[in-house]
Parts: structure tokens; sequence; C-alpha cells
């Protein structure tokens, strides 16, 4: 992992609207732990969980997208892809603008889709706020998990869209694309990525 002690917070006046585009501003190291993280599927979210702390800490990958948005921005399009700055949910993803990649772009959209759609089901129907999901010292249970992998209509809807593993693999899905963060051993909260996503969902079909 890069040393990214150099990478300054994010602030309104800073770099971000400035033409920032020269290569030599920014080291290959950070730029390559960047799109890494984008092949993997990932977004890179403002704050990523800290487990040996166990906080929320500020993420440097974002706050190095944000300082120089101009210069990724043009890069990641010479790459043709599209780098997408989502302001209302704090993350950046990458938007692939192969025709070649929008069908697993698609079923990968679905099965994350699939997943958020059944925790917010679960939780709204628990009688509990949408947004406790965002709060890590909230989020999913224990008591959560076991009364949800135990449920056999949401075993069905997560084999359909092809979790043959149920709710530890699914969860493990979100996880690994920033989504969700495990907070402890039996514990999970969305990232604010993942929170956005769930609302966004829930909107459109209250429409």
């Amino acid at each position: 992992m890069p040393d990214f002690s150099d990478v300054t917070e994010t602030n309104e006046a800073g770099e971000r609207t400035a033409p920032d585009s020269h290569f030599d501003q920014i080291l290959p190291a950070h730029s390559a732990a960047i799109y890494r993280e984008f092949q993997a599927g990932r977004v890179i979210v403002r704050e990523i969980w800290d487990k040996n702390r166990s906080e929320l800490q500020a993420n440097p990958l974002y706050n190095l997208l944000f300082n120089h948005l101009s210069h990724f921005r043009t890069f990641y399009e010479h790459l043709g892809s599209e780098l997408v700055f989502n302001e209302a949910g704090n993350f950046f993803f990458l938007k692939e603008s192969s025709d070649d990649e929008s069908e697993e772009h698609d079923e990968n959209a679905f099965r994350v889709q699939v997943v958020l759609l059944l925790i917010g089901r679960y939780f709204a129907r628990s009688g509990r706020d949408l947004d406790y999901l965002g709060r890590p010292d909230a989020g999913l249970s224990e008591q959560d998990f076991n009364a949800m992998a135990s449920d056999e209509e949401y075993q069905d809807i997560l084999r359909a869209a092809r979790f043959e593993k149920g709710m530890p693999e699914a969860l493990d899905y979100l996880d690994k694309r920033n989504l969700l963060f495990r907070s402890g051993t039996n514990r999970w909260f969305l990232s604010s990525a993942g929170l956005y996503f769930l609302q966004e969902l829930v909107r459109e079909y209250e429409q």
C-alpha cells in the first residue's frame, strides 16, 4: 500500500476547479492504487472503515480524486471510461463506455440491487429507519443476519441472483465493492455509496 501521507484533505477552495492535468503532480503509485480499486469493481468512498481502530477514516484515494478531479476525468476518458463523481453519496465510480462491458455491468448492478433491496425491505419491516443502516453503531446485527439467512423467501431470491451460499455470499459481494463494511464479527453497515443506492432504489419503487 503506498504512503498517502502527502495527500491533503479536501476543501472547498482547493484544487478541484484548478487546471491540474499535469502528470507530475501525482505519484504513479497513487494513480495505480486508484486504478486497481476501479478494476476490482469497487466504488471509492470518502470514508472507509478502519478495522484496527473500529472507526471510519478519511479515504486518501477519495481525497486524491477530489483534489485532482479534472486530471483524472481526462485520464480515464483517454482510457475509454468515464469517471463519475456522486456528490450526494460522496463516492466515485468508473463507468465503462465499451459495449463489451455492458452485459457484465448490468448483471453486477442487478445483483447489487437485489441484495440492497432485501436488506432495505427487512430493515423497514422491522420498523427501523433506513438511515440507521449507514451507522457503524447500528446497521445489521447478528440477529438481523440470522433472521434474513433463515427466511426461505429471501434465500430463493438470492439463489435467483446466483448467490448460492445465501446471505454470507451476498454481504461479501457488497463488502468487496465498498458498498458495505463489516464493523464487527457479526455486524455490518452500508457505506455512503451503499446507502445512497438503496435510497435511490426505494424512491424508484415508491414512484
